[in-house]
Order: structure tokens, then sequence, then C-alpha cells
């Protein structure tokens, strides 16, 4: 992988200057401009994967550029300011940055924003595009709500979704104890007119499919209801 850049839109090249020593030690890549419109030519072609913004910039200011960028982008924005008031700080939020920096500011603190943003700017993407898999994994079993799937000892099975439904439900509730009234609530909605009965015809459906296994097994709590059993 290679290393992530850094964009820092500054027009002090003192501090500019000194952000990127301070974030190329990290093993950051760096690029510095001094002015909005600069700053938005360079996060084109430069595809940066944070951006430090100071708000004072001659010609078009942070919070101007920060809107540009936003209308495209979701890219990180840190804002830099030498202003301190509560208005300032939520102005560039509410525009769409995700930190605000004000000056001067401890340096090794600015690099651990920096690494904060990315981490979670980082994780909110991977969580988008990878959403979580619903799924019970138990020693030779595989229940995937996601895919309505269900494997056993290394083969899939032939389930109805209902079948599917139910076992994962108990599954991922493991050692929780429901009555067929609830059982046919969470599974079949509450207005379902089949009775509970329906609920003992499903559970022997998933028996003869699963028989018990040393780690785990649907049990009946009589006079109750039934409960997935699993051994700790």
């Amino acid at each position: 992988m290679g290393k992530q850049r850094i964009l820092i839109v500054d027009d002090d090249p003192n501090i500019a200057q000194l952000i990127s020593l301070y974030l190329t030690r990290e093993c950051f890549e760096t690029r510095i401009v001094g002015d909005g419109a600069e700053a938005l030519q360079e996060f084109h072609s430069l595809q940066p994967d944070l951006i430090l913004l100071d708000i004072m910039l001659p010609g078009m200011n942070g919070y101007q550029v920060c809107r540009e960028i936003r209308s495209e982008s979701d890219v990180p924005i840190i804002m830099l300011s030498a202003k301190g008031e509560v208005f300032d700080k939520v102005l560039g939020l509410e525009i769409g940055a995700d930190d605000y920096l004000i000056k001067p500011f401890d340096n090794k603190e600015m690099v651990a924003r920096v690494k904060a943003v990315l981490r979670r700017c980082g994780t909110q993407a991977r969580a988008q595009q990878e959403p979580a898999e619903e799924k019970v994994e138990l020693p030779d079993l595989s229940v995937s709500y996601t895919n309505y799937c269900v494997t056993y000892k290394g083969e899939t099975l032939d389930m109805a979704p209902k079948e599917i439904e139910l076992l994962y439900f108990l599954a991922s509730r493991p050692n929780q104890v429901f009555t067929r009234e609830q059982l046919l609530d969470r599974i079949w909605a509450y207005d379902y007119s089949g009775g509970s009965r329906t609920v003992d015809v499903h559970i022997k459906r998933l028996r003869d499919k699963l028989p018990d296994h040393p780690a785990w097994r649907l049990a009946t709590v009589w006079g109750v209801g039934y409960r997935f059993e699993v051994n700790r």
C-alpha cells in the first residue's frame, strides 16, 4: 500500500512547512498550497486522503473551498483557524468539515487528529462498502440470515425460508427460552392465523435436518417453549 496523501492548504509557509515536516515523519506524503483556488486544482490532481484546510486564505476562503469539495467528495477535511469562537467551529463542521484545530496547536496533537480522522472515515467507508453479514457460526454449523443459507458439516442444507429464519433467530440468541407465541410473533408476525402448532412443525423439521450435536442442540423446555442450547 502506498503512502496516504495529505493536502495542506495554508498561506503561512512557515506553518505549512512545519505541518508537512511532522506528517512526513509519520510516513505521510504531503503537498502544500497557499490559496483556495490552487487548493481546488491540487485536490483534483492529487486526490488526497485528507485535507488540512486553513480558513483565512487569500481570495477564496476555507469555508468556500470546503463547500466546493463537499459538493463532489467525502474526503476527510480538518479545518485550521486562529479563530476560537464557537460559531466558527460550528460553521466549519456544518458545511462538512470532519474536525477543527485552533491555532496555535500542538503538532503532536495535529498528527493524532489526522490519524484519528483517517481511521474513523476509513472505518465508515468500509462499513458502507461491506455491510456486515448476519451470520451465526458454531461447530459444524453455519447459519447465514443474509444469504438464507445453512451449512452443516460443510454441506448446504435444503431449508425453507421460515425454517432458516427460525433457526437463525434461536441460534443467534443461545440458551434463551422463547414461548411458541413469542416465536410466532417474531417469525410469522402476530396476526398469523396458523396457530402455535406451526412452530412445533418447523422445530421438528429442523431437528430432522440437524440432529443433536455435542456442542449445541434444539431443546424443548417443557411447558414453556424452545431454546437453542450451546455448551459454553
